[in-house]
């Protein structure tokens, strides 16, 4: 699944026709970002920490759980397009605060005769999946382990705290230059998306991700980008909740052309933030 950030009914509508097609013989797995901007960040939460707590769900962490994190432990103001506060006054909050802590940043597996990793945003050209999992492993330790040290690593300078760091770009990379830089915005011309610099280490696993809802979905060799943008429906294009249904029995998954994919297309506009949030986009774009 793509980033939910709140629209409630468009999930529990994916969620309605992955139950009538497949009964309870499947997982959802969620790209992060399941909070924010839409209208109904509780109901989304209530609707998916039963099926991960069930053992039928798996959530990575997104920039936008961090932020709410953030906002929680008073390391950051409210932003004027947030519209998850309510969360902080919410009787479970410390349910929800602890709930998060202990989600992953990544999530590795298989489908079909592929090896995956799933995360919010960006994996380091660098990385195999091992060195992945063991970075990610570090964050985790970090969140996990008390609510002070979880706020000690999100109130930590990247620059000087290497596993806070690694913790941004997991989130919120979207560019990396030839140095190994890598950026929250968009590419420029001395930088590349993320997953091109990848794509050309020819690595053995494929990429699920999120966080990008400007570049729409994206479909290449051993890489699925999830992101259509549901929250900004009625921003100079139509939003989508997309989520990816590889076929297990498949030898690649990863194999383009796919058309394995499900979308349901946003029920209203929701989000009151700037209209020049990017072009209309075709729901399902050509793959490359």
């Amino acid at each position: 699944m793509g980033d939910v950030q709140g629209c409630a009914d468009e999930l529990e509508a994916l969620m309605r026709r992955a139950d009538d097609s497949f009964g309870l013989e499947h997982e959802l797995w969620f790209v992060g970002d399941l909070i924010n901007r839409g209208p109904a960040s509780r109901r989304v939460l209530e609707l998916v920490r039963p099926r991960v707590e069930a053992g039928r769900a798996h959530v990575v962490l997104g920039n936008h759980e961090i932020s709410w994190l953030r906002l929680a432990f008073g390391q950051r103001e409210p932003a004027r397009d947030d519209t998850f506060q309510s969360l902080l006054l919410d009787p479970d909050r410390d349910s929800w605060i602890d709930w998060l802590r202990a989600q992953p940043l990544v999530r590795s597996g298989r489908v079909g005769g592929r090896r995956l990793a799933m995360v919010h945003a960006a994996v380091a050209p660098h990385w195999d999946l091992a060195e992945l999992e063991t970075r990610a492993r570090r964050i985790e330790a970090r969140l996990r382990a008390s609510r002070q040290e979880a706020q000690r690593l999100l109130a930590a300078d990247r620059s000087e705290d290497a596993v806070a760091d690694d913790l941004a770009r997991i989130t919120r990379c979207r560019s990396v230059d030839a140095s190994g830089a890598w950026s929250s915005r968009e590419p420029l011309t001395s930088a590349d998306a993320w997953h091109e610099r990848w794509s050309g280490q020819g690595h053995d696993y494929g990429v699920v991700y999120g966080h990008w809802s400007l570049q729409g979905l994206h479909v290449s060799a051993n890489v699925r980008g999830l992101d259509t943008g549901c929250v900004y429906h009625g921003h100079g294009r139509d939003g989508y909740l997309t989520a990816w249904v590889p076929d297990p029995a498949a030898r690649d998954p990863f194999s383009i052309p796919d058309a394995h994919f499900w979308q349901e297309r946003a029920r209203a506009r929701y989000w009151s933030g700037p209209a020049s949030c990017g072009e209309k986009q075709p729901a399902l774009p050509e793959t490359s």
